[in-house]
């Protein structure tokens, strides 16, 4: 569940520089140009919520501050908010993972069963949060909240599930391709050949492996903060601590992943 931007340089930009300007206004424009492609998104703006909201929330589990001050009721405060403006940030997200079943292609029948269950989840989890996040608004009645929060909880654990367990086929995928690519270019090297190419390849692999781990850690971060909201917090590593350290976790993978596809 789980775009790159390019530029090209102008001809202005192989032309001698004037004194006055930057010594390398090219690398200052393409990161402003970097994060402003980030905070049009949904997502990253989103993220960085999260991890603002986590970064709170660890700050209270941790007892650093006692709870007579007043900075920890402001924090609880801030903290409260910006979990209902994140719910904001969910409308018609749903449509996402009805638009990925739709244009996916399904070699195997597990593939379509797990796909079913990740994508099915987590749509329905997004559909459930919009309707929590009306009642948290008080535009609904907030007597329905409870149920609301439950459904949505089981369907995002569900969800995740599906969605590690497909992470963890695709792994096995790549690190079969991953071992083909590494045997043709021994056999190059041992022929004397260039494999530059086949090197690029395996650079690109590696990186793509990379950040299909990233994603399973944040998949199984995200469940147990799910499945804490199923049990309302009771179970072993289901404290406010782990549960603010998982969530910070998740927070910073996400963010890493959409500043990158930016």
């Amino acid at each position: 569940m789980d775009s790159k931007a390019s530029t090209t340089a102008t001809p202005l930009l192989n032309q001698e520089k004037p004194n006055n300007l930057p010594s390398n206004p090219k690398k200052e424009r393409d990161f402003l140009n970097h994060v402003e492609a980030y905070l049009a998104k949904r997502d990253g703006v989103d993220k960085l919520l999260k991890i603002s909201r986590y970064a709170t929330k660890i700050i209270l589990a941790s007892s650093a501050l006692p709870e007579t001050l007043t900075l920890t009721h402001r924090l609880k405060s801030f903290e409260s908010s910006v979990g209902v403006s994140r719910k904001a940030f969910r409308l018609g997200k749903f449509v996402q993972d009805v638009n990925a079943l739709r244009n996916s292609n399904f070699d195997l029948n597990e593939d379509l069963v797990l796909s079913l269950i990740a994508y099915g989840g987590e749509g329905l989890y997004f559909f459930v949060e919009q309707f929590i996040w009306l009642a948290k608004s008080g535009l609904i009645d907030s007597k329905h909240s409870r149920s609301l929060q439950k459904i949505s909880a089981w369907a995002e654990f569900i969800g995740y599930v599906g969605s590690i367990s497909l992470k963890f086929r695709d792994l096995n995928r790549i690190s079969e391709d991953e071992k083909c690519l590494k045997s043709s270019i021994e056999i190059a090297i041992t022929r004397g050949n260039k494999c530059q190419e086949e090197k690029e390849r395996l650079s690109k692999l590696c990186e793509k492996k990379l950040m299909k781990r990233l994603s399973v850690v944040q998949d199984a971060a995200d469940a147990l903060m799910a499945l804490a909201d199923i049990r309302d917090g009771d179970g072993p590593f289901l404290g406010p601590l782990s549960l603010s350290l998982a969530g910070m976790l998740s927070a910073i993978i996400s963010t890493h992943k959409n500043w990158v596809s930016c």
